[in-house]
């Protein structure tokens, strides 16, 4: 029969004994050798060690590293003692060796064996650290006192924490060392029934050691897991709480009587010792007569009282945070002298005063300005937050604070005016929109009302109705009809000075609106067209308005298309721009603020500038550059009879892309200083808002100056046209001949047409030069060379060309090569070469009709860009064509040309 005993793993023994009374603990030990190796193991006083904070972990390592070091080191030199008593040397040859028959030291073993026995007899008696304690029960309800380790006087308890070492195996020592001193204390004050029962209040009679007895009983309290530990718990807090009751109403005492030095001190110190303190630093702050002083607290309502109606007075806060300053350094001193160093009651008077003072200031004051009116909230905000940060940068720190004692009074800023700071992003953003909408929206009521005042009164005299009803075929009409049948009448410009004429006499120029020269030059700061701000509204018209319809419109026509330059102002950017400066300015100080409130100002900071840009790119350039497209689509180069300055829209139009430019240039200016230097936006994060937003529009700004320059340069050749057709005489390239056979005197320079026109294009493309992209120029510059190369080669299949006036011709063609060349277009000027060496084809004599022919069979003489076809449709141009027509075209069959 096999005999089957229960038996409980080790692992649930190990928890029992978790549980156990230390006494108990210590009798389970002596059950048996595995028991006693159990309750000897080093980690489950390690584990109360910890409990109560006095084990360091790294000091353990420390100490057994060094442990093992010194072992190793022991272990040498007696293998060294060893070898020399064995005599075998280190190299291992063995010297003069004594011989003996003993087995072993007689000696030595009775030594050994009286030491067993002493360890034997003391196992008996004693716990290993726990020799000085009577093993009863805390359970037992005997009244007998447990006595206390009679080695360590009173004095020397106070400090049993203090000399705790953390080293590894010894661990159950240093606890019984723990327990032999606090343990009769802790213990019988879970026994006492009033607070006078407890024999620690007899030992210790200074509250300083009572105190400090009671600190050490509640850490000690944390190792107590035995059965019962939370009554024995409540009963130590609850005597703790008579203690520090009694202490407060000590140190309050001392407090009525402004007692620093004395009572306040000798207590704050007694609580600081007991738990921290808190009691009496709550005390202390709840009962300061500064939260009640009223001249301390000020009147927030100065503030508005002493400001106009959009503003706020800060000087009356100014002082008030002063004073107030002034109040809490001083105030600070005395926290030193009576709180002990390391408690930090001064950052907690300063939540106070944040709370009680600084919030109860501001909030009645913010309130009250917000229902005056947005502007004054707005200045009231971030005039006191700044008022406010300066505040807490002359605070003084007090002995206890810690090095972040500027980040804390910061949060101390931060608490107060978080409430405030949501509402005022958004009022902030709102009150920004409504004013760039409301300038921008004022500025093209002035242009609505000022085109309505002047189409009103060119059109006084005749019917609205049928005017909206033919208005096409009056404007065809207007530009189709000759010059003389429009009578001259008085027009001036519609944002004219006050002090221009009254009345300026009008010829058929009178379409063509005044330029102010082929560069804006010294204009360019202020937005051409306009005199100053006050004098948008001024609009001095003819003395009588045109009786006939055809010139009223022509007038009409003539006011709008002097209007281009007035399209879109740098003032309105400027006063833009100045109010978001303000805005953002007063947005970005909360950035300081940090965190989550920072992080929102930031972004608000970003969507000030974001709608800066959409209000004045889109509503106010955009438009104004699309209405000037428009109007440059209406002109006309017939209608004009004098063109020695250029084509006037062409040159408004890019006096109002220098105007766009400097636009452009100083939002550059305005992002580089208010939002990339104050960190408010990365320049390098394509998905940064503001750097969107400053791309798109850039990127508008760019397509709407291609789309004006485009249709520039449509107006531009129109005008090459013009004076190609106006100017050029039929006998520049077909002289007529020489009376009676004398040889004729020619003139080899450039005709009048070719200088005029390279003179028109050459100063309208100059006039872009530093004003735009150069990538925008370049383009611009190369579509200019081909369609002028364009208009030449249709002018010249208009032309009669002979030997005579080839000469001219050249000198015509060289001329635009030299122009073309300024460019720097490589591309650009072959054109220009082929159309240099294609003039030769007029220079030929007519009896040398096969060398004709090889010059327009040769396709590589103009590197591609005339084919052989072309050429020939040029040289039909020749005024003897008729007689080489024949011999030029056997030749070519002859060298196996065919010709279109």
């Amino acid at each position: 029969m096999v005999d089957v005993k229960p038996v409980l793993p080790a692992e649930i023994i190990s928890t029992i004994l978790d549980f156990l009374p230390i006494p108990d603990l210590m009798n389970f030990g002596r059950t048996s050798k595995r028991m006693l190796e159990m309750v000897y193991e080093d980690s489950r006083w390690v584990q109360r060690l910890k409990i109560m904070g006095v084990w360091n972990e790294g000091e353990a390592r420390k100490r057994f590293e060094e442990a093992l070091k010194m072992k190793r080191e022991m272990m040498r030199i007696r293998a060294e003692e060893e070898s020399k008593r064995t005599g075998i040397g280190v190299s291992g040859h063995a010297g003069p060796r004594k011989t003996s028959t003993t087995l072993f030291d007689a000696g030595v073993e009775e030594e050994r064996q009286k030491r067993s026995v002493e360890m034997a007899a003391k196992a008996k008696t004693s716990l290993d650290g726990f020799e000085t304690l009577k093993l009863s029960s805390p359970a037992q309800s005997s009244p007998t006192p447990v006595t206390r380790a009679p080695m360590l006087d009173p004095e020397a308890l106070l400090n049993v924490f203090s000399v705790v070492k953390s080293v590894r195996g010894s661990a159950r020592l240093e606890f019984g060392r723990i327990y032999a001193a606090l343990a009769p204390f802790y213990y019988d004050l879970a026994r006492s029934r009033s607070h006078m029962d407890p024999v620690i209040f007899r030992v210790y009679r200074d509250p300083e050691q009572q105190a400090q007895m009671l600190s050490h009983l509640q850490i000690f309290a944390r190792s107590d897991w035995a059965q019962g530990w939370r009554q024995r718990e409540e009963k130590l807090t609850t005597m703790v709480g008579v203690f520090e009751n009694a202490v407060l109403r000590e140190f309050e005492q001392g407090y009525e009587a402004w007692d620093i030095d004395g009572r306040m001190r000798r207590y704050a110190h007694v609580l600081g010792v007991l738990n921290g303190g808190h009691a009496g630093i709550e005390l202390f702050v709840q009962k300061h007569p500064i939260f009640s002083d009223r001249h301390i607290l000020g009147n927030p309502m100065d503030c508005i009282n002493h400001a106009s109606a959009d503003g706020i007075a800060l000087e009356p806060s100014r002082e008030f945070l002063e004073n107030l300053a002034a109040k809490v350094n001083e105030q600070g001193a005395i926290i030193d002298r009576i709180f002990p160093v390391g408690q930090d009651v001064f950052q907690v008077f300063l939540d106070k005063v944040g709370e009680d003072i600084l919030m109860e200031y501001i909030t009645p004051l913010f309130d009250e300005a917000h229902e005056r009116s947005i502007p004054s909230y707005l200045k009231a905000v971030a005039g006191i937050f700044e008022q406010t940060l300066r505040f807490a940068v002359t605070l003084t720190p007090s002995k206890s604070s810690g090095a972040d004692f500027a980040e804390k009074v910061k949060a101390v800023v931060s608490t107060v005016f978080e409430p405030h700071v949501d509402l005022f992003l958004q009022e902030e953003l709102d009150y920004f929109k409504k004013l760039a909408e409301m300038e921008v929206g004022t500025w093209e009521a002035k242009l609505s009302a000022q085109e309505a005042t002047t189409e009103s009164f060119f059109m006084a005299n005749f019917n609205r109705q049928a005017d909206k009803k033919d208005f096409l075929t009056s404007f065809k009409k207007v530009v189709m009809m000759p010059v003389n049948v429009l009578p001259s009448l008085p027009i001036v410009s519609p944002f004219a000075s006050k002090t221009a004429p009254a009345q300026q006499v009008v010829n058929r120029s009178s379409l063509q609106a005044p330029s102010p020269g082929l560069s804006p030059g010294p204009s360019r700061p202020q937005t051409p067209g306009l005199g100053a701000a006050s004098d948008r509204t001024s609009t001095p018209l003819p003395g009588e308005a045109p009786t006939d319809e055809l010139a009223a419109k022509a007038a009409l026509m003539a006011s709008r298309m002097e209007g281009i330059r007035s399209l879109f102002s740098i003032e309105v950017a400027l006063d833009l721009t100045h109010g978001a400066k303000a805005s953002i300015e007063r947005a970005a100080l909360f950035v300081r603020l940090r965190g989550q409130t920072g992080e929102e100002a930031r972004e608000q900071c970003e969507a000030i500038f974001v709608n800066l840009l959409r209000i004045l790119g889109d509503r106010h350039v955009k438009g104004g550059f699309d209405k000037a497209v428009d109007h440059l689509s209406k002109y006309n180069p017939r209608e004009v009879s004098e063109h020695q300055q250029g084509v006037a829209p062409l040159v408004t139009f890019l006096e109002l892309v220098n105007v766009g430019d400097l636009i452009s240039q100083m939002i550059d200016v305005f992002y580089e200083q208010q939002m990339a230097g104050p960190k408010l936006s990365d320049r390098n994060d394509f998905l940064d808002p503001a750097v969107k937003a400053k791309k798109k529009f850039e990127q508008m700004l760019d397509e709407r100056v291609a789309a004006g320059l485009n249709k520039g340069i449509d107006v531009l050749m129109d005008e090459v046209e013009y004076l190609c057709a106006t100017i050029q005489q039929p006998t520049d390239y077909n002289p007529a001949p020489a009376a009676n056979g004398k040889t004729q005197d020619f003139d080899i320079g450039p005709t009048k047409a070719a200088e005029q026109v390279v003179h028109l294009v050459e100063s309208h493309t100059k006039m872009l030069t530093g004003s735009t992209d150069k990538n925008m120029l370049d383009v611009f510059n190369q579509e200019v060379g081909l369609r002028l190369f364009t208009a030449l080669c249709k002018h010249l299949k208009r032309q009669r060309v002979s030997v005579d006036g080839a000469i001219k011709l050249i000198s015509d063609m060289n001329l635009y090569f030299l122009y073309i060349r300024t460019l720097k277009n490589s591309d650009l000027l072959e054109y220009f070469k082929a159309l240099r060496e294609l003039s030769q084809i007029y220079l030929i004599d007519p009896k040398h009709a096969k060398e004709m022919a090889e010059v327009i069979a040769d396709g590589d003489r103009f590197h591609g860009i005339f084919r052989a076809e072309e050429v020939y449709e040029f040289a039909e141009r020749r005024a003897d064509w008729y007689n080489v027509k024949r011999d030029v075209e056997r030749a070519m069959y002859g060298i196996g040309c065919v010709a279109m």
